[in-house]
């Protein structure tokens, strides 16, 4: 497995396993598929604003995951703090992807100088909450039914991971 900076001839791919995980999961608390377009718009948007894209590629050089950083919050007081996305494609799911994604996400963090990176899980993803659980993230708040999909409410996990020390610039 490769994992690389997202370029434009991933967005289909992207939009693949985006669009899978809005039909079929409660990773993503949206239900609108989107289209290469929007895809697009996001990574331009990701990298104008300094945040990277990733994509996993397997052997085959197929799109098999993809992650980003983004903004947790968008006041000067979080400006330390960035949330993350990790997805991917189902049938590669267990293998190892999300984890490597995960790492190369805290390096670039890290990278970008940020302190704190916060992980917004549907409680039910028991895998997504032990991954980050392995990789030191703690789990620091939990909502209940703040947000619905599939007919039901959802509560949300809240966890994070402090990269570095020190006083904030």
């Amino acid at each position: 497995m490769h994992i690389r900076n997202a370029a434009d001839a991933d967005l289909q791919a992207i939009c693949d396993i985006y669009n899978d995980a809005v039909a079929n999961t409660t990773a993503i608390w949206n239900e609108t598929l989107v289209d290469i377009a929007n895809r697009r718009a996001w990574l331009k948007a990701r990298n104008a604003a300094g945040f990277p894209v990733l994509v996993a590629l397997s052997e085959a050089d197929e799109v098999v995951g993809y992650a980003s950083l983004g903004e947790w919050r968008a006041f000067d007081g979080y400006r330390h703090t960035v949330e993350h996305s990790v997805y991917v494609r189902r049938d590669q799911r267990g293998a190892g992807i999300g984890q490597a994604l995960m790492l190369a996400l805290i390096e670039r963090a890290e990278a970008l100088g940020k302190h704190v990176m916060v992980a917004g899980i549907e409680s039910g993803n028991h895998p997504s909450i032990h991954l980050h659980e392995r990789l030191g993230f703690q789990q620091t708040g939990h909502m209940r039914e703040v947000g619905t999909k599939f007919g039901r409410w959802l509560d949300l996990t809240f966890m994070q991971l402090i990269l570095r020390t020190g006083s904030p610039d």
